[in-house]
C-alpha cells in the first residue's frame, strides 16, 4: 500500500461551511458514491449533520463502500474567550462521532479533529484575503486567548476520545500567513495540537503564488504536520483578487482553488518532501466551489487522475 493515501470531502461536492457558498445540492449518499467511484478511500465528515450523526448507521454507509472517515472540519471563535466552553461542547460531539465510527481493525490512521478559526465571518480578514498585513493580525494578547482555546479544545479531544487535533490554517481567519502559522505553533502545546498543512490556502495566503513556498514552508513546519490537504492556487486569478481588492468569497467563487495541477502549488515537490519525511497518511484533495468546472464526479476524478501520475 501507498504510504500516502487519498481522500476527499464533502467540500467537493459543493457541501461548503459557508453560508451562501453551496454548490448544488447533491445528497451524502451520491456523494460518497462518486467519490468511491473516482478512486478515493477516505472522506472527510463535512459539516454536521451532512452525513448520518447516529454512529452505526455512518459506520454502515462508510464500510459497504470500503471508505475510512479521515476527520472533520469544526470552526470555533477562538479569539473570543467567551466562546471556549461551547466550542469544546461542538468539538467534543464531533470527536465522540469520529472516534466511534473508526474502525481500527481494518484502518489503522485514526481520523483527526480538524480545528478551524470561525473564518469568514471578520470583515477585515475576509475582505483582504490573500494580502492581509500584520496590522490586521491579533495583539499579543488577543493571541494568548487563541492559544488557550486551541489547547483546551485540543486537551479535550484527547483526554475524552484519544483523538489528536490538528488546526487548519485557512484565509479569511486569524491564521492566514506564513508568520502567523508560525506564531500560532509557537504558543500552543505540540503534544496536543498539530497543524494540517493546506497547500492552497497557504499559497494564495502567501500574498505571493509561488508553489515552491509550500515546500519550504513544510520544512519549517515539519514536526507539527500531521496531516495535508491538496489544494491548488490559480495564480493570474490570485493576482486579479489582490489587484481589484476581492474578499474571500469573491475570490473562491472565481475559481482561485483551481483544479490540482492546473495553478501554481508544486505538488510533485510536495509530494517529493513527503515522500522524503517517511510520511505515512492522508492527503485529502478539497475542491470547494466548482465555478465552470462541470460535474463535482468529473473534477473529483481529474484531480484524483492528476495525484495517480505523480505516484500516489
Amino acid at each position: 500500500m501507498n504510504p500516502i493515501r487519498v481522500g476527499n470531502a464533502p467540500c467537493s461536492w459543493g457541501s461548503l461551511e459557508f453560508e451562501g457558498m453551496e454548490g448544488k445540492a447533491i445528497g451524502y449518499a451520491q456523494m460518497l458514491d462518486e467519490l468511491k467511484a473516482t478512486g478515493y478511500t477516505g472522506t472527510e465528515l463535512g459539516d454536521w449533520g451532512y452525513m448520518p450523526t447516529d454512529p452505526t448507521r455512518l459506520h454502515e454507509e462508510l464500510h459497504r463502500r470500503g471508505l475510512d472517515l479521515v476527520g472533520a472540519f469544526v470552526p470555533v471563535a477562538l479569539k473570543n474567550a467567551g466562546a471556549h466552553a461551547a466550542g469544546e461542547t461542538k468539538v467534543l460531539q464531533v470527536a465522540g462521532l469520529l472516534a466511534a465510527v473508526h474502525d481500527r481493525a481494518k484502518f489503522d490512521v485514526p481520523p483527526f479533529l480538524v480545528l478551524a478559526d470561525e473564518n469568514g465571518t471578520i470583515p477585515e480578514r475576509t475582505n483582504n484575503a490573500g494580502r492581509v498585513t500584520a496590522g490586521m493580525g491579533l495583539s499579543d494578547a488577543e493571541w494568548a486567548v487563541y492559544a488557550q482555546g486551541a489547547n483546551r479544545v485540543a486537551q479535550a479531544v484527547k483526554l475524552r476520545t484519544g483523538l489528536r487535533t490538528v488546526f487548519h490554517h485557512h484565509c479569511a481567519g486569524y491564521v492566514e500567513t506564513e508568520e502567523e502559522i508560525a506564531k500560532f505553533l509557537a504558543l500552543t502545546d505540540p503534544a496536543l495540537v498539530g497543524l494540517v498543512f493546506d497547500t492552497g490556502h497557504f499559497t494564495f495566503g502567501s500574498g505571493a503564488c509561488d508553489g515552491k513556498r509550500a515546500v519550504q514552508a513544510l520544512d519549517r513546519f515539519a514536526d507539527r504536520t500531521w496531516y495535508i490537504h491538496f489544494k491548488d492556487c490559480h495564480a493570474e486569478l490570485a493576482a486579479k483578487s489582490r489587484r481589484e481588492g476581492w474578499d474571500y468569497f469573491t475570490s473562491v467563487k472565481h475559481g482561485v482553488f483551481c483544479e490540482l495541477g492546473k495553478g501554481c502549488v508544486d505538488f510533485p515537490g510536495v509530494l517529493d518532501w513527503l515522500r522524503r519525511r517517511q510520511y505515512r497518511g492522508w492527503g485529502l484533495v478539497e475542491q470547494d466551489v466548482l465555478p465552470g468546472l462541470g460535474s463535482p464526479k468529473d473534477s473529483a476524478q481529474r484531480n484524483r487522475e492528476y495525484l495517480r501520475s505523480l505516484g500516489i
